[in-house]
């Protein structure tokens, strides 16, 4: 189970959740020797002062989670982020400006957070495959790669759906065996930890790591 449990970015993004909560998730982190901690922005340098001296990661959400915000806005949160003791971004590209083919902006939005990150960062792109055409998920990829994004990733695990198989499937194709692929949204049990990996996943996002390290189901909704 050790193997799986270094492909899980423990997560924990839900707006109501209070420091006990994080400070928790940060001591199954360690327990389980998870990959990385996901948590929201104000809770980076928490995150970042329970894990200091083990091999745990903190990653953050940026622009999160809609995508919304400005190539700027999303820059000067990546780069605070990484103040605070972040070594991993997830970042929600512009999805209005995907669907009507302003891919300029979207590489725009997507570059100006892999430059923020300047190395001290993984990046991971998050495109939201629940809203897009086949069509559309192949561009987001191929722009992210173009905009030398490290990972693409499913889903928010905040809109109408999250990580399918098909999906991560199409990602691993399109992007080639070099980018990380990264499915969250939905897993909730080690069978579906197990089959996104087949499919090409390299990390799993999921707040039910527990459980996917102990055999057994979550009831989580991420």
């Amino acid at each position: 189970m050790e193997n799986i449990a270094r492909m899980i970015d423990h997560t924990a993004l839900k707006p109501e959740l209070t420091k006990d909560d994080i400070l928790k998730l940060c001591e199954e982190a360690k327990q389980y020797k998870f990959a990385s901690v996901c948590v929201n922005p104000t809770w980076v340098k928490t995150a970042y002062e329970a894990l200091n001296g083990t091999d745990v990661k903190v990653c953050t959400v940026i622009g999160f989670p809609l995508g919304a915000t400005t190539p700027e806005t999303k820059a000067f949160e990546t780069k605070n982020a990484i103040e605070n003791g972040a070594s991993e971004v997830d970042m929600v590209i512009n999805i209005g400006a995907l669907k009507e083919k302003n891919y300029d902006l979207v590489e725009k939005d997507i570059r100006a957070v892999v430059d923020a990150a300047n190395g001290k960062a993984l990046t991971k792109v998050i495109i939201e495959t629940c809203l897009l055409t086949e069509e559309e998920k192949v561009k987001a990829c191929e722009i992210s790669v173009k905009a030398g994004a490290d990972f693409v990733k499913t889903s928010t695990g905040f809109s109408t759906g999250g990580a399918t198989i098909e999906d991560v499937q199409l990602m691993r194709k399109t992007v080639g065996p070099k980018i990380g692929v990264k499915a969250s949204g939905g897993v909730r049990d080690l069978k579906a930890a197990e089959e996104m990996i087949k499919a090409g996943a390299t990390r799993i996002g999921t707040s039910s790591g527990v459980a996917i390290v102990n055999g057994q189901i979550s009831e989580s909704d991420y």
